[in-house]
């Protein structure tokens, strides 16, 4: 392993000196709507030189090698300054988690030849000066595009969102929607071998079959074919719900409510039906929480971050042991962001949707 360090460590420094063309991904405006390509651009040709971080900066400059694409940067894409997270700079380049490798470094937390993941640009090489969400990947032998989905920001979304939020028991009636997802795939997985029933939607057949036959789901149903949800979860859970993880809102979250159990646990997560409508869709059925005392929550992972060693020390394990499968739909080139991105507000990916920007 040190044989390795040190060789990752030679070819950062190697680079160092060189000019090159940063290729970046730039959001051009605010939108409305639904995301599309046209919203955002390659920009090719701007000359950037592979300089040493200035001293005292306690920055590094890093070679992009993954990048992903989450719903969350919908958000980032409106003009409005009240969420836990700003808004993207119109001209300036995207940013999302990534994961890359230190050319650079003033700070003594990272040296040249480090592999880290934690926010970056969408470019081929970015300067990174809030250095303190980065956290420094330890060589193994998992790959490394999973730091930005399986053992990233996704899976602890789930494993926090399913063991604090839902507080489950074994022998409960779990529902995931957006179950073949980057965060769903995970919170499935989890429940069953948390000893839960567990059913998920998604929405083709493929997905269904996937959630089935790979991930151990006790059932699944695609909800684009269901002309009534509720009767779709009644068919499912004729006991009723314990559990719902809720990833896209809307009319599947309204059909759930129906659903529940006594003491039923609803985690909001993601909303994704909702993330491009300027407005959203109503529920109805609320009242489902009083008459039901079921506890709706939202979270974000980031309320949990001191279970993130826990999380990378249980999860790791599991992924060693083959007791979970984790899936990626991955894109080469970084010109193939905008269309990975957009695809995620269509259902198009199957899985954890990944950019590689270059080959580790």
């Amino acid at each position: 392993m040190e044989k390795k360090a040190g060789k990752e460590e030679a070819e950062a420094v190697e680079l160092l000196g060189k000019t090159v063309e940063n290729k970046q991904i730039i959001f051009k405006g605010y939108i409305e709507g639904i995301p599309k390509e046209t919203d955002m651009e390659l920009r090719i040709g701007k000359k950037l030189k592979l300089e040493k971080v200035p001293k005292g900066s306690g920055g590094l400059l890093v070679k992009n090698l993954y990048l992903s694409c989450d719903p969350f940067m919908r958000g980032r894409m409106r003009n409005f300054t009240g969420s836990y997270i700003p808004p993207f700079i119109p001209g300036e380049v995207i940013e999302g988690f990534g994961v890359s490798k230190v050319l650079d470094s003033d700070n003594s937390d990272f040296k040249p030849g480090d592999i880290i993941s934690g926010f970056t640009g969408w470019e081929e090489y970015s300067l990174i000066y809030k250095t303190e969400q980065l956290r420094k990947i330890q060589a193994d032998d998992i790959p490394l595009s999973y730091h930005v989905g399986l053992l990233g920001m996704p899976g602890f979304t789930a494993y926090a969102g399913f063991y604090e939020v839902c507080v489950p028991n074994i022998g409960e009636y779990v529902f995931v929607s957006a179950a073949s997802g980057a965060v769903g795939q995970l919170v499935g997985q989890l429940a069953k071998l948390h000893g839960c029933y567990v059913v998920g939607s998604a929405g083709s057949k493929q997905k269904v079959d996937i959630l089935k036959d790979k991930l151990g789901f006790d059932g699944a149903f695609n909800y684009k074919e269901e002309a009534d949800l509720d009767k779709a979860l009644k068919r499912h859970f004729p006991e009723g719900i314990d559990i719902y993880f809720d990833n896209v809102g809307g009319s599947m979250l309204d059909a759930a409510l129906i659903n529940m159990r006594i003491n039923g646990r609803i985690a909001i997560c993601g909303m994704v039906s909702q993330q491009s409508l300027s407005d959203p869709q109503g529920i109805h059925n609320l009242i489902q929480l009083i008459t039901k005392r079921v506890k709706m929550q939202g979270f974000l992972q980031s309320d949990y971050l001191h279970l993130f060693p826990s999380f990378l020390e249980d999860v790791t394990s599991l992924c060693k042991e083959g007791k979970i499968t984790y899936l990626e739909d991955m894109n080469e080139g970084l010109e193939s962001g905008p269309s990975a991105f957009v695809g995620l507000f269509s259902g198009k990916n199957i899985g954890k949707q990944v950019i590689r920007v270059a080959h580790h």
